[in-house]
């Protein structure tokens, strides 16, 4: 997963996922207020060291070894599947941010984990799902899945109620926008690069973006 995305995004934080996962435990002891099943910690150092360590729960992971999501997506998978890539996709953009020196917000973090979401969802579905002519209405059925059929934590803040609240709605006119223009006119090709674009623009002129492709 870690591979893929960098290879979609192309960049290289030459770093191992799996090297910086931590266990229930250390996650326990680093005194976080709330206990999701997925969760990154970063914490930054007097030295300006940044500190990494993602948590994904034991069962999710179990789950996608024996449901792989290489093999297909369907409701054995999804969930965990979405779960990994918010993960991996939480790492990989830290990871990026702090080798280019730029600071990032968590709001920045769940907008770009929402998209990419959505763009590995369609992705992984293989070409027989992306040369289909319902195509569109496969990319339709994601984004309905992804930024519709879902509910948020109850013990969340306001702040982070409202900040989940942004990435997705934002997210979902991005993939909307993503599936009209590309998805279901069989030029999911050129999405990458639009894809590339967009993960390298920082927050205000991502939700910019939005605002002029989805108008």
């Amino acid at each position: 997963m870690q591979r893929g995305l960098e290879c979609l995004y192309r960049v290289d934080t030459q770093l191992d996922v799996e090297s910086f996962l931590i266990t229930e435990d250390a996650r326990r002891n680093s005194g976080v207020a709330r206990s999701p099943r997925e969760q990154l910690l970063v914490t930054q150092a007097h030295n300006d060291e940044v500190r990494i360590g993602l948590f994904l729960h034991d069962e999710a992971v179990s789950n996608l070894e024996r449901h792989d999501p290489a093999r297909g997506l369907d409701d054995t998978n999804f969930s965990d599947f979405c779960l990994a890539v918010e993960g991996v996709s939480h790492f990989i953009y830290v990871a990026v941010c702090a080798a280019g020196d730029r600071s990032v917000s968590a709001l920045e973090l769940e907008l770009q984990a929402e998209v990419d979401k959505f763009a590995c969802c369609l992705l992984v579905a293989g070409s027989d799902a992306i040369d289909d002519l319902t195509a569109g209405a496969h990319a339709r059925d994601l984004t309905s899945r992804l930024y519709d059929d879902v509910s948020f934590a109850p013990d969340l803040d306001i702040d982070e109620h409202d900040r989940y609240r942004v990435a997705n709605g934002e997210a979902r006119r991005y993939a909307e926008t993503l599936s009209r223009t590309f998805v279901a006119r069989d030029r999911v090709s050129e999405m990458l690069p639009e894809l590339r674009r967009f993960y390298r623009l920082g927050l205000r002129e991502k939700l910019g973006h939005i605002a002029r492709v989805a108008a």
